[in-house]
């Protein structure tokens, strides 16, 4: 329940703020974002694997995190765009993970009634 409750007022929060992230820094705060979004996806289908580890997900949302952000500052000092990797890697990571939690979830409630 505290979860939902800390989602919802992030979400409100986000909406109401008129908080102004600089143009320099949009790509630095997407693909921390995304690094972010990765490890809740991720958590979720270890919760519903039941081998959720909280410090596990915690290392992993601050540690993709940040790497994530090193990995794309050093691209930029190099002129390579190394967002781009975080982007590809974390997408198809969001993706399979949301496959598997997707076929979790129709075999607890679908197959449970056959």
């Amino acid at each position: 329940m505290i979860v939902i409750l800390g989602l919802l007022l992030g979400i409100f929060l986000g909406l109401s703020l008129n908080v102004k992230i600089p143009d320099v820094y949009s790509i630095y705060v997407a693909v921390a974002i995304l690094a972010c979004f990765d490890s809740v996806i991720g958590a979720w289908k270890a919760y519903l694997g039941h081998n959720f580890d909280q410090m596990i997900f915690l290392s992993g949302f601050f540690g993709n995190g940040v790497i994530a952000v090193v990995l794309t500052y050093f691209g930029d000092q190099l002129s390579i765009p190394m967002y781009l990797a975080a982007v590809i890697v974390f997408g198809s990571r969001i993706f399979n993970n949301f496959a598997v939690i997707r076929r979790m979830l129709i075999e607890r409630y679908l197959h449970e009634d056959a």
